[in-house]
């Protein structure tokens, strides 16, 4: 049986290195909550203020990560933990972005509605140029996803 249960930033961010595909750990949060299969940790969310500084309102949070090890329903369990934790909490509205070929089942379940293609394929900038798509995960080489993104929106 699946079951909710807090986590520290620590604990998620050493989750998210180990097992997300493409992303790395993140540099703060709100806060951050897990889903266990009986005792087993099996996928964790972690929710802080938007990137995006024009979103950021202080009505609105971002769920910044989400990881799980494939367990059936846990993607859908910690969207609507992060969703519910942050309507308690005050927050007006709930962002979160998937790559644009990731279907986004999960947060359909979850109540989301899909608000439309944002973000750009690369962070290269003129200003800020990056010399590669690779990107070193802790010792290991894995390639970031070089594509646009999805915002999904849930609105209290």
């Amino acid at each position: 049986m699946l079951e909710v249960r807090p986590i520290t930033l620590r604990q998620a961010n050493a989750y998210v290195r180990e097992n997300h595909r493409h992303n790395l750990p993140t540099n703060g949060h709100k806060f951050s909550v897990a889903c266990y299969n009986d005792d087993k940790l099996c996928g964790v969310a972690i929710a802080g203020q938007p990137v995006a500084r024009k979103l950021d309102d202080g009505l609105t949070i971002e769920i910044r990560r989400v990881c799980t090890d494939g367990t059936y329903n846990a993607c859908s369990i910690l969207y609507g933990a992060c969703s519910r934790v942050a309507k308690a909490m005050g927050y007006k509205r709930v962002i979160t972005y998937t790559l644009k070929s990731e279907p986004g089942t999960s947060l359909k379940a979850s109540g989301f509605k899909n608000d439309g293609e944002a973000g750009g394929v690369s962070w290269d900038q003129p200003s800020r140029p990056l010399e590669t798509t690779q990107i070193t995960l802790f010792g290991e080489e894995r390639k970031y996803p070089n594509e646009k993104k999805i915002r999904w929106v849930k609105l209290f």
